[in-house]
Parts: structure tokens; C-alpha cells; sequence
């Protein structure tokens, strides 16, 4: 099977409060404020909404990444515009709307990064019957093989629930600015 746009990406929940642990080990993610996306890499990329919309044109500096990885994958991220220090959400809705040269400029001044939660297939191989670690582990490996960095990351993860505690703090967007 390969995966071809639009593909519906698991719904992220965010809490208020952590869930207690059950049979299985629980895994955290840092939930940031941003758009959810899915990049299909390769020689013609593309940059999906959550609901399946074309953010290419707008985001031009992420699809760039995208076609320049030399592999053909499916990441799962959210998108998100970093300003003055923080996540600024305003600033990533304003981004959305522009095209063209107007949005050419805007990947210049105030560029788009992407928090990659898990990779959703690589060369063609389909990840999602296996387990999230060995996606994540896939994920990792693929951002070392390849140099990734700066305007992509990887989505923190922790099994300790102090850790986590911490995040539903409104200033862990301070905090990760300065990680």
C-alpha cells in the first residue's frame, strides 16, 4: 500500500489533566499551537491540512525541504510559526492565506517550522501496523540519516509523568524556546 493525499492523521487530544496509567506504559507529546499537516517528501511534494487542503502554496519554504529530502516519506507534524520567542499562532493563520511571491517573502521573514510527531510510511513501506516505537525509532533515524534540523524537529515524547506535568504549564512554550 502507499499512502496518497488526502489521508486522515490521528487526532491529537489535548488534556488538561494527565491520564493515569493502565496495563500499557503511557507516552506523552508536547502539544503545540500550530496547524496539523502531513509532508509527503520526495520529487513532488505536498503539504496537507488536517482536513485534507493544499498548504503548499503558503508554506513554500516546507515543501522546498520537502522535495530536497531524496526520500519518499510521510511525516505526521504540526506546523507552526515561531515569533518574538513563542509560538504565535496569529502569525501562522496570516501565513496560511498568502501565495505567491507575498508568501515567498513571509518564508523569509517569518519562516515555518514543523514538530514531526511520527513517520507514517518511507519508501514506499507503509509504518502503520507497527508500534509507535518503532515508528518513532524511524523517525529518529531518518532525521539523523538525512541532517534534519532547524526548521524541522521532532516532537519531544516522555513516559515520565513529571516531565509531562510540566507541559500543561502555559509556559513550556518559553521553556522549549530556550531547550
Amino acid at each position: 500500500m502507499h499512502f496518497s493525499p488526502p489521508v486522515e492523521p490521528m487526532p491529537a487530544r489535548s488534556v488538561t489533566a494527565l491520564p493515569s496509567s493502565g496495563a500499557r506504559p503511557v507516552l506523552f507529546e508536547q502539544k503545540a499551537d500550530g496547524f496539523r499537516a502531513l509532508v509527503f517528501t520526495g520529487p513532488k511534494p505536498y503539504l496537507q491540512s488536517r482536513r485534507g487542503a493544499d498548504l503548499g502554496p503558503a508554506f513554500p519554504e516546507i515543501t522546498q525541504v520537502a522535495a530536497a529530502l531524496g526520500v519518499e516519506a510521510v511525516v505526521d507534524a504540526e506546523l507552526v510559526v515561531w515569533h518574538n520567542g513563542r509560538l504565535d499562532f496569529t502569525a501562522l493563520q496570516h501565513r496560511a492565506r498568502l501565495r505567491g511571491a507575498r508568501a515567498e517573502r513571509a518564508s523569509r521573514e517569518q519562516p515555518a517550522h514543523l514538530i514531526t510527531f511520527e513517520l507514517l510510511e518511507l519508501s514506499g513501506s507503509v509504518l502503520m501496523d507497527q508500534p509507535l516505537h518503532q515508528r518513532r525509532s524511524a523517525l529518529e533515524n531518518l532525521f539523523a540519516s538525512l541532517g534534519l534540523g532547524a526548521s524541522w524537529a521532532l516532537c519531544r515524547q516522555t513516559a515520565d509523568a513529571v516531565t509531562a506535568r510540566t507541559w500543561l504549564d502555559p509556559a513550556w512554550e518559553r521553556q522549549a524556546s530556550r531547550a
